[in-house]
């Protein structure tokens, strides 16, 4: 897994995300003050921070433009070389989903044995989601990644409540200063955390003096998240100032009263209303050849069926199951399938259908539920279990290094995911420096028309190309290179371009060239 991790991370150019947060970690080291990128807290950034710490790049305390020229301006117009910044920005990421790897293996092993935490891990391992967007500098393996932690905690706490469910509460508050998607989970967590307390009481306990430490112990617990996001926002600015840079929408009804509830610095209420000025807006998804309008509550499904090996969709199956049928594992189950169903409704509910990286916590909390599935008293349940994981190493193996566009066997594998998906499920910017190298190999000296759904500038890497939406169709020959993902929404003049176009190579899976 850190192989592959390490590879896409020195082969991709900057995802369309990426430059915002590598620019926000440089901003929070060097200005110590909360500017930009407001919709999501400082945590992550500040992981991606170590990495440009590490890089030491020349940054402009002058700049005063938005969060996407933030990004760029540091990447690409100060004399920083994006490849060496990007890469160093990635790597404490990388090596975060590694240990949440090691938590998904201890969580299993103690559920199920050794050859349950082995398969558990073996899943993990092998996810094409998890791999992708684990060697990434963005935000939504870590803030997964801390909820599995959490989970696993108050799992532990069942014994020694005194000395994990603080923990628990750290790990809580780490997601929850990650990414702000987080706080649907927490009535489940605080629950377990009652949950747990509850069971580790001692027999001769009187049960009202019980329930009173049960609560207790979820106070514990909020308090301690509370106190870890405030953390990270002192850690950028002990002086929490706060002047928004961006338009903050005013947000009424329920939501606005939850918003001005929560017990978190202003910074961080305003960047959920950011956040649910999102929700309002009229985003355009692709699903199965469909381009529409607004939200498919049945997207996120679709979307991790599509891109989930087969071999660990059965094994998924098996763990939904296996934990609700064996009585011994019974106790686990809400521990391992409520989180992840109620982060997955939450997601499901949203309107960005953009990609299963909303989803990245099903392969983390699955595949420990999956690992339980040697507990099963069927004889060659181990063997068909190994089996499984083997089917899932070798699909994971054979779309390396392309490993975000990835999709299974039974929807033709990674060349076809574009014709069903778009996005950070195919297409995200990552292939610029390949798309570089392949007009120089093949067709050098070739006009080349360009339309790039992405954060990078072509330039940078030798592609010099103009915009063919900008001159007459007629003046449009050569090379019509696009991302899938503007092929996938095309319409009017770019999609009379590609028909009239023969497509004759692609990229990465993420970009498809045209004869004209």
């Amino acid at each position: 897994m850190a192989v592959a991790m390490v590879t896409t991370a020195v082969q991709q150019s900057p995802t369309i995300d990426e430059p915002v947060y590598v620019g926000t970690a440089a901003e929070y080291l060097h200005e110590r003050r909360l500017v930009h990128n407001p919709e999501h807290p400082p945590l992550g950034k500040l992981v991606v921070g170590i990495g440009v710490a590490l890089a030491d790049p020349r940054v402009d305390p002058s700049f005063t433009g938005d969060q996407g020229r933030l990004g760029r301006h540091l990447l690409y117009e100060l004399g920083n070389d994006p490849w060496r910044l990007t890469l160093f920005a990635r790597l404490p990421m990388i090596v975060l989903t590694l240990s949440f790897g090691l938590i998904v293996f201890t969580f299993a092993r103690e559920l199920a044995g050794a050859v349950g935490g082995l398969a558990a891990l073996g899943l993990y391992a092998f996810s094409p989601d998890v791999i992708a967007h684990g060697s990434l500098a963005t935000l939504d393996v870590p803030a997964a990644g801390f909820v599995l932690a959490a989970v696993w905690l108050l799992w532990r706490a069942r014994r020694r409540p005194r000395g994990y469910v603080p923990l628990a509460g750290v790990a809580l508050g780490a997601a929850l200063a990650t990414k702000m998607s987080a706080l649907a989970v927490v009535p489940v967590v605080l629950a377990l955390t009652v949950l747990s307390v509850w069971c580790a009481r001692p027999s001769a306990e009187p049960r009202r003096r019980a329930l009173v430490r049960a609560f207790a112990g979820a106070g514990v617990v909020a308090l301690a998240a509370i106190a870890v996001v405030w953390a990270s926002y002192l850690v950028v600015d002990p002086r929490l100032r706060w002047a928004p840079q961006q338009h903050v929408p005013v947000v009424h009804g329920l939501r606005g009263l939850v918003v001005d509830l929560l017990p978190f610095p202003e910074a961080y209420r305003d960047g959920m209303r950011i956040q649910f000025g999102f929700e309002n807006y009229p985003w355009q998804g692709f699903l199965f050849g469909r381009l529409y309008t607004g939200s498919l509550w049945y997207y996120l499904s679709a979307a991790l069926l599509v891109k989930t090996p087969l071999g660990m969709l059965a094994l998924w199956a098996a763990g939904v199951v296996t934990p609700v049928a064996v009585r011994r594992l019974r106790p686990a189950a809400p521990y391992l399938l409520v989180p992840a169903a109620v982060l997955l409704a939450a997601a499901m509910l949203g309107s960005r259908d953009f990609g299963t990286r909303y989803a990245v916590f099903v392969p983390m909390f699955l595949a420990v539920a999956a690992g339980c599935a040697v507990s099963v008293r069927w004889r060659w349940a181990p063997v068909a279990v190994g089996a499984l994981v083997l089917l899932v190493a070798v699909s994971s193996l054979r779309t390396y290094p392309y490993y975000l566009p990835y999709s299974n066997e039974a929807f033709g594998g990674p060349a076809k995911t574009h014709l069903r998906l778009h996005d950070s499920n195919v297409d995200w910017g990552q292939d610029l420096g390949r798309l570089s190298d392949r007009l120089r190999e093949r067709y050098a000296g070739e006009r080349v028309w360009l339309v790039y759904k992405g954060s990078g500038v072509p330039s940078f890497y030798g592609i010099h190309a103009a915009d063919p939406r900008k001159v007459p169709a007629h003046e449009v020959r050569g090379l019509l290179v696009v991302s899938d993902s503007s092929v996938a929404k095309a319409t009017g003049r770019l999609a009379e371009l590609i028909d009239s176009s023969r497509p004759i190579d692609t990229v990465g899976h993420s970009i498809t060239l045209y004869r004209r």
